[in-house]
C-alpha cells in the first residue's frame, strides 16, 4: 500500500506534542527512539500524522 505524498500530512513536533499531551522533548525522544517515525527537514523534524495516530491507538500506548 503505497501512499502518494501530497497526501500525507507531516506534523511539527511541537504539534504532535500537543496532540499528546507531552512535552516536545518527549516527542524528540520517542523520534530518536525509533518510536516514532519521523523525517528530518534540515535541523527540524516532520512526523506523518498517521504515524502519530497508530502510536496513540488505543492498545498500544503502555499504561501502568
Amino acid at each position: 500500500m503505497t501512499r502518494d505524498l501530497s497526501e500525507v500530512r507531516f506534523l511539527t513536533v511541537a504539534e504532535v506534542a500537543e496532540m499528546m499531551r507531552v512535552s516536545t522533548m518527549t516527542v524528540y525522544r520517542m523520534v530518536h527512539a525509533g518510536e516514532l517515525p519521523a523525517i528530518r527537514f534540515g535541523r527540524s523534524f516532520r512526523i506523518p500524522e498517521s504515524a502519530v495516530a497508530d502510536a496513540i491507538r488505543p492498545g498500544l500506548c503502555d499504561v501502568g
